[in-house]
């Protein structure tokens, strides 16, 4: 049992780097690297703050509650919890983050197509490969209780492989260092704005809700374990998950610094992973590259789907259309944003959402883990208060 237990860790751990490892995670450690330059350890540190550190505080808090976020958000009050659920399931699937993963990969990908009905300067390929996409995903996801195999056992390790592959190569052929003017506070800012915009704390209060349900369903065809014990297993997948997704961070920040000179007006951020893996790998490693942007794109499009369809099972449509169906809705609404091009996506996730949205769910994050470790009650004040300094600093 102890070593069937081990497994499963490891297995869970691997599925939980490849859910938080997804669109924005390929482009954004790169960015670092390339924009912090001989700065880099004071970029890479403020990114690691915010792109891991509240993926681990975000797995920490829902674990508490037992993967639990009804009962995570309704501290605010259910009116405002229930609203603030509601924001996030449309920020997590059809409004931002699936649409965004998407014309990701379609960016990155258009390339190695051999249709040219799908080449990238097709003005309907966008359409045609959101389809395709969203279509694969469905098919990986419709069967919920295989969603942590299918990314522990399949998808994580071939995209941490691909990923590997791609970082020790780079450090074996590395370029001349990118040179920045910018102080050293001046980078360090800048790359912990950057981190929030992976999503990854919203992404970690929800998928540890995943997580925990299928981990209940797995284990308990084994043996009888309670809740306390499921969290305990769940959280030490989650560290495992997380300090994978902090190492290969650290590799891509580098590979940004060692290749991406040269790269820093590149059309979008979707190419700049392209664009240095080929400088690393030569045109034979184009299967590698299309294996990494693919396992990266699918593991998140997979895990958030699940959620947002899982969340219109239960509590939008009281279970009175099956998960099946939810599924199906959730990524029909994906597609017309899917086509709107990576630039608007962008657009649209370094706005309020960023800047008032995620400091409001730190708060609420960090308030929830008070309450349950030290019996602090106090939530609605903090994260008022909060809300109204962020919008305001945003608006002026």
């Amino acid at each position: 049992m102890k070593k069937y237990l081990e497994s499963t860790v490891v297995t869970t751990g691997l599925a939980i780097f490849s859910m938080l490892f997804g669109a924005g995670n390929l482009m954004f450690p790169l960015q670092v690297g390339l924009d912090s330059g001989d700065k880099i350890f004071w970029g890479l540190s403020g990114f690691m703050i915010t792109a891991v550190f509240l993926p681990i505080i975000g797995f920490v808090g829902m674990m508490l509650f037992n993967g639990n976020y009804e009962a995570f958000f309704n501290r605010l009050g259910k009116p405002v919890g229930t609203m603030l659920t509601c924001i996030c399931m449309l920020i997590i699937g059809p409004a931002l983050a699936i649409p965004r993963i998407t014309t990701l990969s379609h960016t990155m990908i258009a390339p190695f197509l051999p249709w040219s009905w799908l080449s990238a300067i097709n003005p309907s390929s966008s359409f045609v490969f959101a389809l395709i996409f969203l279509g694969v995903t469905f098919m990986l996801t419709y069967q919920k209780g295989r969603i942590i195999d299918i990314l522990g056992k399949i998808i994580g390790p071939l995209l941490l492989l691909s990923l590997c592959i791609i970082i020790i190569k780079g450090f074996f052929s590395t370029g001349l260092i990118n040179h920045t003017s910018a102080t050293a506070g001046t980078v360090f800012i800048n790359n912990l704005q950057r981190g929030y915009e992976t999503l990854d704390l919203l992404a970690a209060l929800f998928f540890s809700s995943i997580v925990l349900s299928v981990l209940k369903n797995k284990i308990g065809k084994q043996t009888q374990f309670n809740p306390h014990q499921l969290a305990i297993i769940g959280l030490k997948a989650g560290m495992v998950g997380v300090s994978l997704l902090g190492l290969v961070y650290i590799g891509m920040g580098f590979l940004g610094m060692y290749h991406g000179a040269g790269l820093e007006n590149a059309g979008n951020q979707g190419e700049l992973f392209r664009d240095i893996s080929f400088r690393v790998l030569g045109a034979h490693g184009a299967f590698v590259i299309a294996t990494a942007v693919l396992m990266a794109c699918l593991s998140m499009s997979i895990a958030l789907a699940a959620v947002v369809a899982d969340y219109l099972h239960n509590e939008v449509f009281q279970k009175k259309i099956s998960y099946f169906g939810s599924l199906i809705i959730v990524l029909l609404a994906c597609v017309p944003l899917s086509t709107a091009g990576l630039t608007r996506i962008a657009e649209l996730t370094s706005g309020i959402i960023i800047y008032v949205g995620y400091p409001v769910l730190i708060t609420l994050t960090l308030a929830n883990i008070a309450y349950k470790l030290l019996g602090v009650k106090m939530v609605k004040i903090p994260v008022a208060v909060t809300f109204v300094v962020a919008l305001a600093s945003y608006l002026w």
